[in-house]
This record gives C-alpha cells, sequence and structure tokens, in this order.
C-alpha cells in the first residue's frame, strides 16, 4: 500500500487533484471583505455582477447566470438582508426591482477586487522565470483541461 500512496503522489494528477482541493477549500470559506458580515463565494460573485451591471433586475442576473431566477432571489434576499444592496422599483416597469450596491456592498466588492489582485501576484510570482514557451504550455493545458472536464465528468453520471 505505501508504494501505491508513493506512486500516486509522484503523478501530476494527482498533485493536480491536490491544488484543486486545496483551491476548493479556500474557495469555499466565508469572508468578511473588510465588511462586519460574512459572505460565500456565490454573494460577493452575485455583488460583482449587481456593480458591473448597475441597476440589474434578478432575471438578468440569473440569465448571466445561467440559473434559475429563484436561485438568484434567494442570495439577492440575503445580501439585502445583510445591508450590502439596495433593491428599488425599476422606473419603467413598476413589476421589476434594479438592484445596486449599498456602501458597505461596495467596500466588500473593492475587497474581493484586492483578493483577486493578490491571487493574480502570487501567479505571477511563480511564474515569474518562467519562459514564454513554457507559460504558453500551462496555458494551453489548462485550456484543453477546462475544456475536457465537461465530458470527464458525464462519463460518471451514468
Amino acid at each position: 500500500m505505501m508504494n501505491i500512496n508513493k506512486e500516486r503522489k509522484k503523478k501530476i494528477s494527482y498533485t493536480l487533484l491536490r491544488v484543486i482541493s486545496k483551491f476548493d477549500e479556500i474557495d469555499k470559506k466565508s469572508r468578511y471583505y473588510g465588511t462586519d458580515t460574512p459572505l460565500f463565494s456565490a454573494e460577493i460573485h452575485m455583488l460583482t455582477i449587481i456593480k458591473e451591471n448597475e441597476g440589474i433586475h434578478v432575471t438578468g442576473i440569473a440569465d448571466k447566470l445561467g440559473v434559475t431566477k429563484g436561485a438568484v432571489s434567494q442570495i439577492v434576499n440575503k445580501l439585502n438582508k445583510k445591508g450590502l444592496i439596495k433593491k428599488e422599483t425599476d422606473l419603467h416597469n413598476q413589476s421589476k426591482l434594479t438592484l445596486s450596491l449599498t456602501p458597505k456592498g461596495e467596500i466588500a466588492q473593492l475587497n474581493h477586487e484586492e483578493f483577486h489582485n493578490k491571487f493574480d501576484v502570487l501567479i505571477k510570482n511563480i511564474l515569474k522565470d518562467a519562459s514564454e514557451e513554457n507559460i504558453k504550455f500551462l496555458k494551453d493545458f489548462l485550456n484543453s483541461f477546462e475544456a475536457q472536464l465537461e465530458n470527464f465528468e458525464s462519463d460518471f453520471d451514468k
């Protein structure tokens, strides 16, 4: 059994799975993003969509994310209760609500951008001595891996 584990640790596929698992752990944690309110990944990403599309409706968010309006409504209601967004009646369509960030939501969203900037710096520092050829290989590998994940997962759903 010990030899099997040693061999697995040498495989790139297992290293990649460990990295993905570690990143998933980091991504699933709630963070405060400079506010007094913990936010989960789906919530902070919803704030980003609202920030980038000021005055968007629930339907617009659902279309952008490819999820149901019900799923969006649940997160929107949580963000509203946390004081991160405001809902206002659409001036052009009284049956719809427009969404925008509150000052607290703006702080969270800006700190989320900073979180991504730090991640960019981490990757940049790791790759600072890599050749253009190696960087191109890595990009091609990751794009191919991403594209093939869809088929890989569906093979096990049968």
